[in-house]
């Protein structure tokens, strides 16, 4: 007897590659971060048209591009220990993420005095000169600083209303990140008027400790904040195994090409010091970290693609500067 064959249906959707999933998610964050503020200066324009200019400004300040550096981490540990892509909650959480950064930026900027920050004048600097020029009370610099501390403040407000519905188990590591990251900022203002700031950032190559700002902060935090969220809290040493190299071969990385958390001793030592064959050595240091970052990520279980995304993402923080 013949057997008879039906024709196969048509097969259920493939999900979208790694990087597109978290490419659909870091724009929602975009969209969540400009929704929330369209909502605030709606009600505060109303309620209080002086309040809404604070929200305009921490608007402005926001919405002025970034790399969105803490969400993209998030969204990765979220996403690779099998998040759901059409979450609102992680989205929410992401968005709070880079408000809590952009707290950080702002107050940095005041301490600094610096005058740009994205292309356009930082806070402290625009509110200084709109009080100089009406001609109001007070001292304009002041005037200035105490407002963009201020926005900074706003802006921990809103990250804390986006992370106020946290599971129960998820709430102590946001909670700690937060702590950490307070904590942490004012260690390395205390050891730069100290004079103790190492530009090298060799300790970061046998693993971060705990006194490490940007190695919880940068990395770690995030990437176990979204394996929580994710119903993943197992993953959490894990991902921790793959986020000390990685954050080394990020600080090296910067340390060798200058930027932002490099200044003129990062720039003398690399002139005194890095002749030719160091930089070498130190490039094959950066290569060592990201294979040891790609061999925790090899022996990992996550969601489908994400092992090898996870090597993708470590030659890509790697490449960057500091």
């Amino acid at each position: 007897m013949t057997q008879q064959h039906r024709p196969a249906g048509p097969s259920a959707p493939s999900a979208p590659a790694p990087p597109l999933q978290r490419a659909r998610m870091l724009d929602r964050v975009e969209e969540r971060l400009h929704g929330l503020f369209e909502e605030e200066h709606r009600h505060w324009r109303t309620a209080d048209a002086r309040g809404a200019g604070l929200i305009e400004s921490l608007a402005a300040f926001v919405t002025a591009g970034g790399d969105r550096a803490r969400p993209l981490v998030l969204l990765t540990g979220y996403l690779a220990a099998g998040g759901e892509a059409a979450s609102d909650e992680a989205v929410d959480i992401a968005a709070a993420l880079e408000l809590l950064d952009t707290c950080t930026l702002i107050r940095a900027d005041v301490r600094d005095d610096a005058a740009l920050r994205r292309g356009i004048p930082t806070l402290h600097v625009s509110r200084a000169t709109e009080h100089e020029q009406g001609g109001w009370a007070g001292d304009s610099r002041r005037f200035g600083d105490s407002t963009a501390t201020l926005a900074g403040d706003l802006a921990l407000a809103l990250a804390d209303r986006l992370a106020a519905h946290l599971p129960g188990d998820v709430r102590p590591l946001w909670d700690e990140l937060r702590l950490q990251r307070a904590i942490g900022s004012y260690a390395h203002e205390a050891v730069a008027a100290e004079y103790l700031d190492d530009p090298w950032p060799g300790r970061c190559v046998s693993g971060c400790d705990r006194g490490c700002t940007a190695g919880w902060y940068a990395l770690r935090h995030p990437l176990r904040l979204g394996a929580a969220l994710a119903g993943r809290p197992d993953l959490g040493a894990s991902f921790d195994a793959y986020a000390r190299p990685l954050h080394a071969a990020w600080r090296l990385r910067g340390f060798l090409e200058g930027g932002p958390e490099y200044a003129w001793n990062a720039q003398l030592m690399r002139e005194l010091l890095l002749d030719p064959q160091e930089r070498g050595a130190t490039e094959e240091l950066i290569e060592d970290c990201v294979e040891r970052a790609c061999r925790v990520a090899a022996g990992l279980s996550l969601a489908a693609g994400w092992r090898e995304e996870l090597a993708v993402f470590a030659a890509r923080v790697a490449a960057q500067d500091g």
